[in-house]
C-alpha cells in the first residue's frame, strides 16, 4: 500500500513539474527579426496637383454682339494676330457712317462760322474807319465789335466740334475692328465656348471666348504642400510624379517656385509650391490631376533599418529596469533582448538611415514580438450550475 501512494505522488509531482515547464517555456517570448542591410534611401514630401499650362491667354470680347462666324475650335494651332472669330458688324459700321456723317456736318459748321467771322471782321474794319471820321456812333462800332468777338467763339465752338465728331469717329472704328476677334499669342485652342449665333455681352465684365494654351509643350503643376513640410521644400529640387492617364509611367520636373501666400481651408494650412515639366509628347494635358513626390535628399549605399525595428518594444518581462532615451533598436544576446542605441538620418517612410551605432552589416534585429496577446484574467467568482 505504501509503495502504490509512493508511486503515485510520484507521478503526480512529475505531472505537475512537466505543466510548469512547458507553460514556461510555452509563455516564452519569441521574435521575428530583420537584417541590417545596405541600399538606397530616397526622402520625399508628397503631395497632389493639377497639371495646368504655363501661360494661359483668355480671350474675350469688348464689344456686344451676335457671334456671326467662327475660325477656331477646340485644340486648334493658332498665330498671333490671326482672326478665330467675328461678331456682327452691322450694328457698328452703321455707327461708323453716322461718326462720318457728324464729322462733315461739324466741318460744315466750321466753314460757315469762319465765313461769319470774316464778314464780322470786315463790319468791324469798316466801322472803324466811319468812327473815326464821325460818321457813326460809338454804339455801332461796338455792336460790331461784339459781332465779331461772337463770330470768334463760334469758330471756335465749330472746331471744337470737329474735334468731338473726330473723337466718336475714332470710337466707332475702334467698336468695329472689336468685332474681329484675334488671337493675341501663338498657342493652341484649349476651350472654346461660344457657338455660331450665340449673343455676347459685354456690359459689366468681358465674356470669355476662347482659352489658348500659349505653349504646351511646357506645363506646370500647382500642388498644395502641408505646412509641416513646406520647409524642406526648395526652389530647385528635383520631383517625380504620376497621373491617373499613365499609371506605369513616372515624370520628372523641378520645383520652379514655392509661394509664401497661405492657403487655409478648415483649419489646415497649405501652400501653392509650382513644378515646371517638359511636355515634347503631348502627353501631360491640362486638368490631369498627379502625386507629386518631391525629392528632399538621397543617400546612397548607406546602412539602412527597418522602421519597424526603431518602433518595437520588447514586452514587459523583457525590458530593462530604465530604457535610454534616444533612438535605438534591439538585438537577441543569448535569447533575451537587448538594446543598441543608435544615430539614424533620413527615412523614406520604410526604413531609416544608420549613421552610428554598434551594429554592422548583415546583423540580425528584432522588428516584432511574437508571443501571443496576454489574455486579460477574468474575476473570480461563485459559479452558477
Amino acid at each position: 500500500m505504501k509503495k502504490i501512494a509512493l508511486i503515485s505522488g510520484i507521478i503526480i509531482f512529475m505531472a505537475v513539474a512537466g505543466s510548469v515547464l512547458f507553460r514556461d517555456k510555452e509563455n516564452e517570448p519569441e521574435y521575428r527579426t530583420d537584417k541590417i542591410v545596405k541600399g538606397d534611401i530616397e526622402m520625399t514630401v508628397t503631395a497632389t496637383g493639377t497639371v495646368n499650362p504655363v501661360t494661359t491667354v483668355l480671350v474675350g470680347t469688348q464689344v456686344s454682339g451676335t457671334i456671326k462666324e467662327l475660325y477656331a475650335d477646340f485644340n486648334s494651332p493658332v498665330k498671333k494676330g490671326q482672326l478665330i472669330a467675328r461678331i456682327d458688324p452691322a450694328l457698328f459700321e452703321a455707327q461708323v457712317n453716322q461718326a462720318k456723317a457728324n464729322l462733315l456736318s461739324a466741318k460744315a459748321n466750321l466753314e460757315k462760322a469762319e465765313a461769319a467771322l470774316l464778314d464780322a471782321k470786315r463790319t468791324l474794319n469798316r466801322n472803324k474807319e466811319l468812327f473815326l471820321k464821325n460818321y457813326i456812333a460809338r454804339s455801332d462800332l461796338d455792336t460790331s465789335e461784339t459781332n465779331y468777338e461772337t463770330s470768334v467763339a463760334g469758330s471756335s465752338a465749330a472746331k471744337a466740334e470737329i474735334a468731338k465728331a473726330e473723337a466718336a469717329l475714332n470710337l466707332a472704328g475702334t467698336n468695329l475692328r472689336y468685332t474681329r476677334i484675334v488671337s493675341p499669342v501663338d498657342g493652341i485652342v484649349v476651350s472654346r465656348s461660344v457657338d455660331v449665333g450665340q449673343t455676347v455681352a459685354a456690359s459689366f465684365q468681358t465674356p470669355t471666348l476662347f482659352t489658348i494654351a500659349q505653349d504646351l509643350t511646357k506645363m506646370q503643376i500647382d500642388t498644395n504642400v502641408d505646412e509641416a513640410d513646406i520647409g524642406k521644400v526648395m526652389v530647385g529640387q528635383d520631383v517625380e510624379f504620376t497621373v491617373d492617364a499613365y499609371p506605369d509611367l513616372t515624370f520628372k520636373g523641378k520645383v520652379f517656385q514655392v509661394r509664401n501666400a497661405p492657403i487655409t481651408v478648415q483649419n489646415v494650412v497649405t501652400y501653392d509650391v509650382v513644378i515646371i515639366v517638359d511636355n515634347p509628347e503631348f502627353k501631360l494635358k491640362p486638368g490631369m490631376t498627379a502625386e507629386v513626390s518631391v525629392i528632399i535628399s538621397v543617400k546612397k549605399d548607406v546602412l539602412t533599418i527597418p522602421n519597424a525595428a526603431l518602433r518595437f518594444q520588447p514586452p514587459e518581462k523583457a525590458k530593462t529596469a530604465e530604457r535610454p532615451k534616444g533612438p535605438g533598436v534591439w538585438i537577441l544576446e543569448q535569447g533575451k533582448p537587448k538594446r543598441i542605441p543608435v544615430s539614424t538620418g533620413i527615412s523614406d517612410g520604410k526604413d531609416t538611415e544608420l549613421v552610428s551605432g554598434d551594429i554592422k552589416e548583415g546583423q540580425d534585429i528584432i522588428v516584432e514580438s511574437l508571443a501571443p496577446a496576454k489574455q486579460p484574467s477574468m474575476p473570480s467568482g461563485p459559479r452558477m450550475f
